[in-house]
């Protein structure tokens, strides 16, 4: 199953999300979970990262719960919440890709 994490910065989190983006980078790069894809949000006006956006292939939505509680950008305190959905990938190229379509 795909879950996607959507989790929006805190208005002042800029300095912790420099600080701790090595260890969150590393964080996702070791997970046991399949992390498909990755990135930050970006705010369009000013090109400021301003959240994250997780897609997490995983076997429940316990497991990416468990782990995103442990992200360093969620424990640091980046992120202001954090919002976890399992999703259905049927039109596209990444779905073709994953075998969702």
């Amino acid at each position: 199953m795909h879950y996607v994490i959507w989790a929006p910065d805190k208005a002042d989190s800029k300095e912790r999300r420099a600080a701790a983006r090595p260890k969150h980078l590393e964080f996702w790069g070791n997970s046991p979970l399949k992390l498909v894809l990755a990135g930050p949000m970006i705010d369009e006006a000013t090109g400021a990262m301003k959240g994250s956006m997780l897609l997490i292939e995983a076997e429940s939505l316990e497991a990416v719960r468990a782990q995103a509680e442990i992200d360093p950008y969620w424990t640091e305190g980046v992120f202001e919440r954090m919002e976890i959905s399992a999703v259905r990938l049927p039109l596209g190229y990444l779905a073709e890709k994953l075998g969702s379509a």
